[in-house]
């Protein structure tokens, strides 16, 4: 027997093995069992999706011996003639290529004849919407009053182009996009038969490329054995079909959200030249920011496409994004996706997509405007970055290396790393001489960590005051209590109405605390109490004293007067002119502009 391809060898033979149509399936089968079978059905659904499996099933179902009945056997000879399409009871039509008046007419003629072993005469017309309108019209009466002994199915991808007169005689069951769980299910079952060793992880990716059409996927997995062979994993299915892989979408999805436009490119520019697919990866970008939200609202409902060492990282970015900033984003990549789909320069679309994505996360909008007036800062660009797992690409830049573990000697004499965006890659440590006094390292993977004082609070301070001196002004007299368990207290007076809202505005509290944590090399909180004795605001050494109260002028010293200015005529001292109401309104400049703006004056 010649080869089969997996999508035919493993087509459904009976109503158990359709998968993921169980809403059609039960109908089907109930409609059977109750001797309640409509004359004509139309099946619609996007492509592999199992229509024409379904419309098969059907008809075995119907013309089985002792039918109709549910459980019928799929290797008789009649419902093998069905699975073949040699039946002579079952009349398969293409639509697009048999679209014309002449072959519905034939048709016509065709359905008075008796089957031949069956029950029923059944006419499948796959891609219904093709026929032309003349041939829906001729199709109408046989379809609304046929023989008894004659069943119409008829399947489409694309309903809205069938007449609504055909649409009105048929019972109609809309067949849904197979989930990727029971297609990546599916395909474990068929490589186990096949002896072929398929991991979970492609068979996931694979069911995700799919999107919902089981003959794709079952393609898919036809083309990867004879690539592979016998082994199939994740970076198969990344090479053959040139899809990123989890890991590498998250990375671009957290340079995304951390607004690290250049290494975002520069990501884009090694997949590109990889050969990966620019359509596709901004589809899984944005599916992953749909997973991102679904946890943030229902954590139970879990994320399975999330690389679990990049969850909580990505979780950090979306928490500290606002909401409509998100949509903006979203909008952004949406347009974006609708424009690569009809572009040969996807990249370039994908590119320009993503810068506008980034400067929506970075413009201000009416709502950065009113928290800016209630005290929060207006966005700004540069934001401090949450550390990022280095991750490999084909064509990644070079990673930073994280900072080498410092010796407890170097932490105890109060060096602290210096505050930056990204942790540099550390100078080659100098030989220590060998013997007892070198002092043990710390473990690996962990950041050397201090108690803040108030000295670390004031560096602290002088680099906030530097990136936001207007808030800084505002806050000024916070007092630094102490840190205990990762909590900064800072007290203030609770007159002190602009420190406090600088403090407890969302914006600055986060950039505040940020540099702390930078500062101590672990997390850090700030917590704000209130206490009198803390001073308010108070004259600086340089502010000139406030003005004594006003005395009355001392008399002048009269200047003697010049031969010159006696002759002069005395200028005219300011008076207060009080204008009539009349004259006032008569004044050509006031009437110009009252009849250049069409304006009058009330009274």
């Amino acid at each position: 027997m010649s080869y089969q391809v997996f999508a035919r060898k493993y087509r459904p033979l009976t109503f158990d093995d359709v998968l993921g149509q169980d809403h059609v399936v039960r109908t089907l089968r109930n409609a059977i069992e109750q001797d309640r079978l409509a004359h004509a059905y139309l099946f619609v659904g996007p492509r592999g999706t199992g229509k024409t499996s379904t419309a098969r099933i059907l008809a075995k179902a119907l013309n089985c011996p002792g039918g109709p009945r549910v459980d019928f056997d799929p290797h008789c000879d009649i419902c093998e003639e069905i699975a073949e399409g040699r039946s002579l009871d079952v009349l398969e039509i293409d639509g697009a290529s048999n679209r014309g008046i002449d072959n519905i007419r034939d048709l016509r003629e065709n359905v008075r004849f008796a089957p031949a072993r069956g029950k029923f005469r059944i006419i499948y017309i796959d891609e219904v919407h093709m026929l032309t309108k003349e041939s829906f019209n001729a199709l109408l009466k046989v379809l609304e009053e046929p023989p008894p002994h004659v069943k119409f199915i008829f399947a489409t991808t694309e309903p809205h182009k069938v007449l609504p007169t055909i649409l009105s005689r048929c019972q109609r069951f809309d067949l849904r996009p197979i989930p990727a769980p029971v297609i990546a299910s599916h395909l474990m079952s068929i490589a186990a038969r096949e002896g072929v060793t398929l991991s979970e992880e492609a068979a996931a990716r694979i069911a995700r490329v799919a999107d919902g059409g089981m003959r794709d996927a079952q393609s898919m997995l036809d083309q990867l054995v004879s690539f592979c062979g016998d082994v199939i994993d994740e970076t198969h299915v990344d090479d053959v079909f040139g899809v990123a892989s989890s890991e590498t979408v998250a990375q671009a999805l957290a340079f995304l959200l951390d607004r690290q436009l250049p290494s975002l490119l520069h990501l884009v520019y090694g997949l590109a030249e990889a050969g990966r697919d620019m359509g596709q990866l901004l589809a899984e970008i944005m599916g992953m920011v749909r997973e991102l939200i679904v946890l943030k609202v229902a954590p139970d409902k879990g994320a399975d496409s999330l690389p679990e060492r990049w969850r909580d990282v990505l979780s950090g970015l979306l928490a500290r994004t606002p909401a409509d900033k998100i949509l903006r984003m979203m909008e952004e990549l949406a347009s974006a996706e609708e424009r690569m789909r009809w572009s040969s320069n996807k990249r370039l679309h994908l590119e320009m997509g993503l810068i506008q994505a980034v400067h929506a996360l970075s413009e201000a909008n009416i709502s950065d405007i009113i928290r800016a007036l209630e005290g929060a800062p207006l966005p700004e660009t540069p934001i401090a970055t949450v550390p990022l797992p280095p991750v490999s690409y084909p064509g990644a830049p070079p990673q930073p290396q994280a900072p080498a573990p410092a010796r407890r000697g170097t932490a105890e004499s109060g060096e602290q790393p210096s505050d930056g965006a990204r942790p540099q890659a550390p100078a080659p440590a100098e030989e220590e001489p060998a013997g007892d006094a070198a002092p043990a390292a710390e473990p690996a993977g962990e950041t050397p960590s201090a108690a803040l004082d108030a000295a670390g609070w004031g560096e602290v301070f002088e680099r906030f005051a530097a990136a936001s001196p207007l808030q800084a002004a505002l806050m000024e007299r916070a007092r630094f209590v102490g840190e205990n368990g990762g909590v900064c207290t800072l007290a203030l007076n609770p007159a002190d109405a602009n420190g406090r809202d600088v403090l407890l505005g969302e914006g600055q509290r986060l950039r505040l605390e940020e540099l702390l944590s930078a500062r101590a090399g672990r997390p850090v909180r700030i917590r704000v109490v209130f206490d009198e004795s803390v001073p308010l605001a108070v004259p600086e050494e340089d502010e000139p004293p406030p003005p004594p109260a006003p005395a009355p002028p001392a008399p002048k010293a009269e200047k003697p007067v010049s031969p010159e200015q006696e002759r002069r005529p005395p200028a005219a001292s300011p008076a207060k002119v009080m204008l009539d109401p009349d004259e006032f309104l008569e004044d050509p400049l006031l009437q110009k502009a009252l009849a250049d703006f069409h304006a009058r004056v009330l009274p």
